[in-house]
C-alpha cells in the first residue's frame, strides 16, 4: 500500500549521533563513541516506526486503550458458610474476643 499517508512514505531526517549524545547528556547516560554510533540508527528506526503508525491510524477510528474489550472478570461475592470463630481460633495459641492475640510489635501508645 503506497500513496499519500502511507508507511512507505514517512520520511523522517536521520538522527544523528549529535542528537543521540544530547539526549544521553539530558539523561545523565554515559556512551562511548561506539554505543553513540550504535545507537542513533536504532533511535532512527524507532522514530520512524512511531511516525508509521501515526500515519496508519484513521480519523473514523475511535482511540482505545486496550485491543479487545474489556469485561470484569471476577465472580460476584457471594456469602458462604464458614467456620465458626470457634472453630478457627482452636489452633491459636491466644485469642482475645474472638481474635488472634498476637505480641506487640510496636510501642504501647501505636
Amino acid at each position: 500500500m503506497t500513496g499519500p499517508g502511507s508507511p512507505a512514505q514517512a520520511v523522517t531526517s536521520p538522527i544523528t549521533r549529535d542528537e543521540v549524545l544530547r539526549l544521553a547528556q539530558l539523561a545523565r547516560i554515559d556512551l562511548t563513541d561506539a554505543e553513540l554510533d550504535h545507537l542513533a540508527p536504532q533511535l532512527a528506526v524507532i522514530v520512524e516506526s512511531v511516525a508509521a503508525v501515526s500515519s496508519v491510524a484513521a480519523d473514523d477510528v475511535p482511540p482505545s486503550s486496550h485491543a479487545l474489550p474489556l469485561q470484569n472478570v471476577f465472580r460476584e461475592d457471594e456469602t458462604r458458610p464458614s467456620l465458626a470463630p470457634e472453630e478457627v481460633l482452636r489452633g491459636a495459641p491466644e485469642s482475645e474476643q474472638q481474635r488472634f492475640s498476637v505480641p506487640r510489635i510496636l510501642g504501647e501508645d501505636a
